[in-house]
């Protein structure tokens, strides 16, 4: 008699204990936040309007060329990331540029620089040309580098590679 009475609570007993107190199970899926394409993978940009490479910086599209002659490089701010792409002015200051280490095409290595580009057609704090010289941009050679800068008041940076 008293076995047919515990039957039942040893019945709970093992159940709880099978199952468990709290639940483990995932939250639904539609719960869990998927990052956005921009988020997990790069996106390729064509020729800019000069020439040049296409690179974003902060929320922007730039195009990053050399003048190998007058040893000068210029950051220009366009409006998309295709050759027919527009200049689009920005509020900054300056804008610095840091390359890496590279060589030319006959070996000879080229040091890291640190270029600080300034507004080339600037109007009502506004300027799309940033430019900047240093002997080194004088060597042909594929640069590779970082632009930063404060831009529309929000610190911005880039990279670029030719």
């Amino acid at each position: 008699m008293i076995l047919a009475k515990m039957l039942p609570l040893g019945l709970m007993v093992t159940a709880l204990a099978l199952t468990g107190c709290t639940p483990t199970a995932s939250p639904p899926a539609a719960d869990v936040k998927k990052p956005a394409v921009s988020e997990t993978a790069e996106h390729t940009h064509g020729t800019g309007p000069n020439g040049g490479v296409i690179f974003d910086l902060g929320k922007y599209h730039a195009e990053f060329t050399v003048d190998h002659s007058s040893k000068e490089c210029t950051v220009l701010f366009v409006t998309g990331d295709h050759a027919d792409d527009k200049p689009l002015p920005v509020a900054a200051k300056e804008l610095t540029l840091t390359t890496k280490e590279t060589k030319t095409a006959d070996g000879t290595v080229v040091a890291p620089m640190t270029i600080t580009l300034l507004p080339k057609d600037e109007a009502e704090g506004k300027a799309a040309k940033f430019v900047g010289t240093d002997p080194g941009i004088g060597n042909v050679a594929d640069f590779e580098g970082t632009v930063i800068g404060e831009i529309d008041g929000k610190p911005s940076q880039g990279e670029f590679k030719e």
